[in-house]
This record gives C-alpha cells, sequence and structure tokens, in this order.
C-alpha cells in the first residue's frame, strides 16, 4: 500500500511538473500575442474587381492547373507551386521551361501581402500572377497566346463570362489581365490551417494554463527564444510570421560565376517601371488609396541584395529555404543565424544583424518550435467544377 501510494505521488508530481508552462515576461507575452489570432480577417482586395467572387474563383483554379498556359503545353502554375508540397516544389531553384534564378516560395497566405516576389517586383497579386506566364525560363506564354486560348477554350470562354459579366473583349491585354485577376482570386483561398502554436497562444491569452502544458516544453522554450534573446520576432513579426518587407542576411548574392542577384535594388525599378503597378490604369481600385506605397518607395543603395522576409507558417515543410535554395534543411536555417558573419552582412549604417552563438541544445528548440508552426496534414481537394450555364 505504501509503495502504491508513493508512486502515486511520484506521478502526481511529474504532471504538476509538467502542467507549468514556461515563464514569460511582460515583453515576450505580448510579443507571442501579436502573432495572432489566426486565421487573419480578410476583405476582397480593391485593385481586383473579382477578388473574393465564386465565378473568379473557379476560373482562376482551371487557370492554375492547365499545363496549356505554357510556351511547350507541359508547364501549369500547379507544377512548381504543388498542393501536395505546401504549394512549393521542393526544389533548391524553381524549374519551368530551365531553371531559374530563385527558390518558389509557397504562395499560401499571399492574400495578405503588400509586395509579392523575392525581390518585391510586384504590389499585387494579379500582376505577379501574370509574369511567371510571360517569363521564358518559367512558362514562355505571351499575352496573345494567352488571350487567344481563353477565347477558343469554350470552358474558360464560358467561365470568363461568369466571372466578369461580359463576353471576352477582342483587347489581349485586357484578357490577359483580367485572366490574372481570376488567378489571383483563385490563390487568395490558399490560406493555412491553425496549428499547435495558435491553441497555445489563444490559451496563453485566456490565461488557461492546463491548454498551454499541452504545448511541449521544448517548443516554449524555442518560443521563448524566438520572441526573446535571438529577436526572431522584429523580422518575423505578426500573425502571417513575417514583417512582409525585406533584408539583407549575409546570404551569397551571385546566381552563377560572374552573375550577381541585386534582389530588392532591381525590385523596385521593376515595380516603378511595371504597366501593370498599383499606379497604372490595371488597378480597379479608382481612388489608388491602394498604391500609396508604391508611388513613395524608391531604390537604395542599401536595398542591394535584400529579399522578402517569408512567412513562416508551414516552414518545416516548404525546404529548402533562402531565395537561392541554398541552406537544405530547417535545423541549417537556424544555425545560419547562429554563426552569422556579420561581415557578409551590408548595413549602409543600419544595425547589422549579430551571430545568434546558440547552444545546440537552443537550436534544437527554436526547430521544435518552428515545427508547431505547421498545420495538421490536410489534403487540397480541387473543387467541383462544374460548368456555368453559358447561353
Amino acid at each position: 500500500m505504501r509503495r502504491a501510494a508513493l508512486l502515486l505521488a511520484a506521478s502526481l508530481a511529474a504532471g504538476a511538473a509538467i502542467a507549468q508552462p514556461i515563464a514569460f515576461d511582460a515583453a515576450e507575452r505580448a510579443r507571442i500575442l501579436s502573432h495572432g489570432p489566426w486565421p487573419m480577417a480578410w476583405s476582397p482586395d480593391p485593385s481586383n474587381r473579382v477578388s473574393g467572387r465564386p465565378a473568379a474563383v473557379a476560373l482562376g483554379e482551371r487557370l492554375f492547373f492547365d499545363t496549356r498556359l505554357s510556351g511547350n503545353g507541359l508547364v501549369s502554375c500547379a507544377g512548381c507551386h504543388r498542393p501536395k508540397q505546401h504549394w512549393s516544389d521542393g526544389h533548391a531553384r524553381a524549374i519551368g521551361h530551365a531553371e531559374a534564378d530563385r527558390n518558389t516560395p509557397t504562395i499560401a497566405n499571399l492574400r495578405h501581402s503588400r509586395w509579392f516576389g523575392w525581390d518585391g517586383a510586384a504590389d499585387n497579386l494579379w500582376a505577379q500572377s501574370l509574369r511567371p506566364l510571360l517569363d521564358p525560363r518559367e512558362m514562355s506564354f505571351s499575352i496573345a497566346a494567352l488571350a487567344r486560348l481563353v477565347r477558343s477554350e469554350p470552358a474558360f470562354d464560358c467561365r470568363y463570362r461568369a466571372a466578369f459579366g461580359r463576353s471576352v473583349p477582342a483587347d489581349d491585354e485586357q484578357v490577359a489581365l483580367d485572366a490574372a485577376k481570376a488567378l489571383a482570386a483563385f490563390q487568395e483561398t490558399i490560406v493555412t490551417g491553425r496549428t499547435s502554436f495558435d491553441d497555445f497562444r489563444d490559451a496563453l491569452a485566456r490565461g488557461d494554463a492546463t491548454a498551454m502544458a499541452r504545448y511541449p516544453a521544448a517548443a516554449q522554450r524555442g518560443l521563448k527564444l524566438f520572441v526573446g534573446r535571438a529577436q526572431c520576432s522584429v523580422c518575423h513579426g505578426g500573425p502571417l510570421f513575417t514583417n512582409g518587407e525585406f533584408a539583407e542576411i549575409g546570404v551569397g548574392h551571385f546566381v552563377r560565376p560572374g552573375v550577381v542577384d541585386p534582389g530588392r535594388h532591381d525590385g523596385i525599378r521593376k515595380l516603378k517601371a511595371s504597366p501593370y503597378n498599383l499606379l497604372g490604369r490595371w488597378n480597379d481600385d479608382r481612388s489608388r488609396g491602394t498604391a500609396t506605397g508604391t508611388r513613395h518607395v524608391a531604390a537604395e543603395h542599401r536595398n542591394f541584395g535584400e529579399f522578402k522576409v517569408p512567412g513562416l507558417r508551414n516552414v518545416a515543410e516548404t525546404a529548402p529555404y533562402m531565395h537561392d535554395g541554398s541552406v537544405a534543411t530547417l535545423r541549417e536555417a537556424v544555425r545560419h543565424y547562429s554563426e552569422l558573419d556579420p561581415d557578409r552582412v551590408h548595413s549602409d549604417g543600419g544595425t547589422l544583424l549579430k551571430p545568434l552563438k546558440l547552444a545546440d541544445a537552443e537550436i534544437d528548440d527554436l526547430v521544435a518550435f518552428l515545427r508547431t508552426l505547421t498545420e495538421p496534414p490536410a489534403p487540397f481537394a480541387r473543387r467541383e467544377l462544374t460548368e456555368p450555364r453559358c447561353d
């Protein structure tokens, strides 16, 4: 009996120890709460008149998975942005008609972005959706070919009329931009699900210690590092785990010997020159209230070699990492910041990134935390693509 009582007491003590969440100070707690709630509220994109329309989503989905939107008839948007691979492709660099210079980022949660692409060369999702169609190394298509396909394919013609409320126009550029806006409407529906971190964050907000105790201790330690000493949340902040801006983090700029990727510096130049930016006539927001950032952004020397700070939701499932796919694993990505060479990071008068100098156990904890940003497996299901009535 005494032995049973001792075993029961030991079991209760162990349970009490497990149930004790790691202590976070007020600043850490505030940063943790700033990473939610999830999912975020959303409203239609005012620059895209068919944003949120089911008929446009259906047309965009058709276009997204169709290989005929490529010069050789073999490449689709879904060829690089694969649903089963969390809308990325697992390659170091994107492969379409040829290998590109940059890694394929996931398109999940794009609906909340301000800039698009690793260099931010687009300020809206529909312009970004058109860019790979026209890139010779990606889909190698053309505006004329896209318009011709929409007109000639009955399913596209019918769905176009359902989405836009009119017949397909004679203007090729108008048809191409409308197709891009339908593609954007579809991509806006791709949103990651809730994670064990979100459950912990919400439990912390309501002071539910029992629910908080379900979150692994290693992940809690990693989270404390993330919002505390490691200062990861300075760039990877908010519910998306990104500030949506650009940073230079000491990753090499060379695409290949003698060829440099200037990153954001060139992206701003391309953005300003694009006829499809939010200052142009294709923006459906007549007030141009969506164009404020584009109007004022200007390339500076410090932008050279900067690349977009990616969101971290599902990050454990989207390797390899960095803009050039040069980092193979999540652990190596964390180690990059731990062993960062400050001499490789130009600051142009700003604050340099500092090497974190993490112990191996701390790296393990940060990786454990990052893995909790992954949603439970849920295979993507294509919508029932029944044809609308077209008379």
